[in-house]
C-alpha cells in the first residue's frame, strides 16, 4: 500500500499516511508570523502546501501556504485626544506603543501616548500685556496661538488680539485743576500718573500734579498801587 502521491509504502497491509511530521503547522521554524495561528485541515501525507494562517487580530485576513499580513493600526483606537494626529509606523502585531500623538498644526509630538496640547500664552514671560491690562486666552489648544487679548482696565473697550492695547488714562478727564486753569497730560499712559500740568490760563504760571495757585490782588502789590488815603479794592484776583 502506497500513500498517495508520496513514497511512503507498506507491505502486506495499509500504510500510515498521516503523521506529525507531516503536520505543517509544527514544521520549525512556525510557518506562521507572530500573532497568527496556524491549521493544517488535512495531515494526510499527499496533502501538502494547505495549511492556512489566519490574523489573531483580525481572522477573516488569513493566507494558505505561508504567513498571513497582518495589520494591527493601534491608532484605530484612538488612542490620542481632541485635536491630535495619530499615526502608526509600523502596524505590525508585534509592533505596539510605538505610534505616536502629534498636536495639530504643531511640533508637539509624544509616543505611544497622548500629547498635552494646551499653551496659555497670558503665562508667558514676559507678559504679552502691558501694565494695567488684562489678558485672556480663549482657547489654550497647542495649535491655537496669537489668539490671546489685551483689555485696558481703565477702559475693557479697547482690546487688541496677539499683542498689548493702546490704553489711554488721560488725567485732565477728571478735571484735576481749578476753574480758570488750562490741564494738559503728557503721557496718558495708564502707567504714568502724575505728571498732568495745570496752567493758569493766559499766564505763564503752571503746577505739576495739582492746581496752581492763580490768584493775584494787584492791591498787594509793591509799591501801592493806589494814594495815600485811599483804599484799593481789586474786583477779580484771576491771574
Amino acid at each position: 500500500c502506497t500513500c498517495t502521491g508520496t513514497s511512503i509504502v507498506v507491505t502486506g497491509g495499509p500504510a500510515t499516511c498521516t503523521n506529525d511530521y507531516l503536520h505543517e503547522c509544527k514544521a520549525t521554524p512556525a510557518p506562521c508570523g507572530t500573532g497568527q495561528t496556524c491549521n493544517d485541515p488535512n495531515t494526510a501525507a499527499n496533502m501538502l502546501h494547505d495549511f492556512t494562517c489566519t490574523c489573531d487580530n483580525d481572522n477573516s485576513i488569513m493566507k494558505t501556504d505561508g504567513p498571513a499580513t497582518c495589520t494591527k493600526d493601534e491608532c484605530t483606537s484612538k488612542p490620542c485626544g481632541t485635536g491630535q494626529d495619530c499615526k502608526d509606523p509600523n502596524p505590525s502585531p508585534s509592533s505596539t506603543g510605538d505610534y505616536t500623538c502629534t498636536c495639530t498644526g504643531t511640533s508637539i509630538v509624544v509616543k505611544g501616548g497622548p500629547a498635552t496640547c494646551t499653551t496659555d500664552e497670558c503665562k508667558a514671560t514676559p507678559a504679552p500685556c502691558g501694565t494695567g491690562q488684562t489678558c485672556n486666552d480663549p482657547n489654550t489648544a497647542a495649535n491655537k496661538l496669537h489668539d490671546f487679548t489685551c483689555t485696558c482696565d481703565s477702559d475693557n473697550s479697547i482690546k487688541k488680539v496677539d499683542g498689548p492695547a493702546t490704553c489711554a488714562k488721560d488725567e485732565c478727564t477728571a478735571k484735576p485743576c481749578g476753574t480758570g486753569q488750562d490741564c494738559k497730560d503728557p503721557n496718558p499712559s495708564p502707567s504714568s500718573t502724575g505728571d498732568y500740568t495745570c496752567t493758569c490760563t493766559g499766564t505763564s504760571i503752571v503746577v505739576t500734579g495739582g492746581p496752581a495757585t492763580c490768584t493775584n490782588d494787584e492791591c498787594k502789590a509793591t509799591p501801592a498801587p493806589c494814594g495815600t488815603g485811599q483804599t484799593c479794592n481789586d474786583p477779580n484776583t484771576a491771574a
